[in-house]
């Protein structure tokens, strides 16, 4: 392997995997891991791609501002090349997008500004269109435009392409993708549509997106409904998307794409990230329904280290309701921490109260119950601890029993859901027995979160 003067020069040149354990039907099912380019994502290739052609146009030079509005994984292969060519980058980001991503920008030097997901193109707080308003408003910048700039798609239809055909030995029956910007599907379909003609373009879309209507229908609806795959997915046709070439596409749920993710780590140890789900959800349909062997690729989109907080935390997962619960029809359906489970964070009446204030970050949580073994003595919470620390941090040594509440009031698990609300008043968290058996906490948040998935 030669030794590279730039982290840009591994862009591309993915590999390719063959499945062993999925059921693909009679296909061959690829997987190409775009996960492996260096920023993590197959949106390393249009980075690269829009800020050199820009660079040999002579429309931008190293200190300009560079602005985009991104859903996904543009922005972070936009950084990454901003980052090694001496760029400035905004980047206007809905607020769905996971923290794993928003940290790694911020980390690679660029300014992200957050902005609502739950609307329309066309609305001011819309990601795209106040990306635009802001390279306008700002002296000198150049608008990347990814979803109008012709130099996104030509990254698929003279790299992309003509990699995979070269790695499959130009024998490859259907190709799934999923569409955001359209580069990927644009620039594909031009390619095959010269190289691989007989190659079968699939579109995997997200319920809601309005893109897998119009394929199968010739419908373009003016109605989207929100999703929570990141990257994919859109409510209007881009203007470089060509979708002529795309025959069958596939509505696949939140729930469908998380759990085929989750499927892919656990049967061919590959860490994809959210649409990838989508995409291979759509990949196994297609090859199942098929009735003769076909070789099918599929692109793992991205890395599944940026959704290690959502789509692979099980307590996320459940409180979305992706993941199926035990019922029983009382209290213990809204704990989200059981703990005969052991899935309850605690702490020890012994134990330091840095201990506890570290468990409290590490978790996420503002209390913890103190637990003697199987019996519940007390519970300790964030002003419990401030209270005690105040003016002398060396009481951060102290044990946790000097510092927690002993008397306790307790909800029966038989108690009816509104039991709740004078315990919440009281700015208090539910502390749910079943006898003098500790069951778990249940937070303001569970509450919600219980009456959320009962409308899903």
């Amino acid at each position: 392997m030669p030794i590279h003067a730039s982290v840009l020069a591994l862009v591309g040149d993915t590999p390719i995997v063959q499945a062993q354990h999925l059921d693909t039907g009679p296909c061959t099912l690829f997987l190409k891991l775009e996960s492996q380019n260096p920023g993590g994502s197959i949106k390393d290739r249009i980075g690269l791609s829009m800020i050199e052609a820009a660079e040999k146009r002579g429309d931008i030079q190293p200190g300009d501002t560079l602005v985009e509005g991104t859903a996904g994984n543009t922005g972070i292969g936009l950084a990454l090349v901003a980052q090694q060519k001496g760029y400035k980058l905004i980047l206007v980001v809905p607020d769905k997008m996971s923290r794993e991503k928003i940290f790694n920008l911020k980390a690679m030097g660029a300014q992200v500004v957050l902005t609502r997901s739950d609307v329309a193109k066309g609305h001011p707080d819309y990601y795209q269109d106040l990306a635009a308003r802001i390279a306008q408003e700002t002296p000198g910048a150049y608008f990347i435009n990814q979803f109008g700039n012709p130099d996104n798609p030509a990254a698929h239809e003279f790299g992309t392409g003509p990699e995979i055909l070269r790695q499959m030995d130009g024998d490859l029956d259907a190709i799934v993708f999923g569409c955001g910007s359209s580069g990927t599907m644009t620039g594909l379909s031009r390619c095959f549509a010269t190289h691989s003609p007989k190659t079968e373009l699939i579109l995997a879309d997200p319920v809601g997106s309005i893109l897998a209507e119009y394929i199968n229908d010739g419908t373009l609806s003016e109605k989207s409904a929100s999703w929570m795959v990141e990257g994919i997915g859109e409510d209007f046709l881009p203007p470089i998307s060509d979708f002529s070439r795309v025959k069958q596409a596939y509505a696949i749920t939140d729930k469908e794409s998380f759990l085929t993710a989750r499927e892919l780590l656990e049967k061919e140890g590959i860490l994809g990230g959210s649409s990838t789900g989508t995409l291979l959800a759509a990949a196994l349909k297609y090859c199942r329904a098929q009735t003769t062997p076909k070789r099918v690729l599929v692109f793992v989109c991205d890395t599944g280290n940026k959704y290690l907080s959502k789509m692979y935390n099980d307590y996320w997962m459940l409180d979305n309701g992706f993941l199926e619960r035990e019922q029983h029809g009382d209290l213990r359906d809204l704990i989200l921490r059981p703990f005969s489970q052991r899935d309850t964070v605690v702490v020890g009446p012994n134990d330091l109260l840095v201990t506890a204030y570290q468990r409290m970050k590490l978790y996420d949580v503002s209390q913890l119950p103190v637990m003697e073994g199987d019996a519940l003595v007390g519970i300790v919470d964030e002003s419990d601890v401030l209270l005690h620390v105040y003016g002398d941090e060396a009481r951060f040594r102290d044990p946790v029993s000097t510092a927690m509440v002993s008397k306790l009031d307790r909800l029966d698990v038989k108690s009816p859901i509104e039991a709740l609300l004078p315990v919440f008043d009281r700015g208090h968290v539910a502390i749910v027995t079943d006898g003098a058996q500790f069951l778990g906490l249940i937070t303001r948040i569970d509450l919600l979160n219980y009456l959320r998935r009962r409308v899903q």
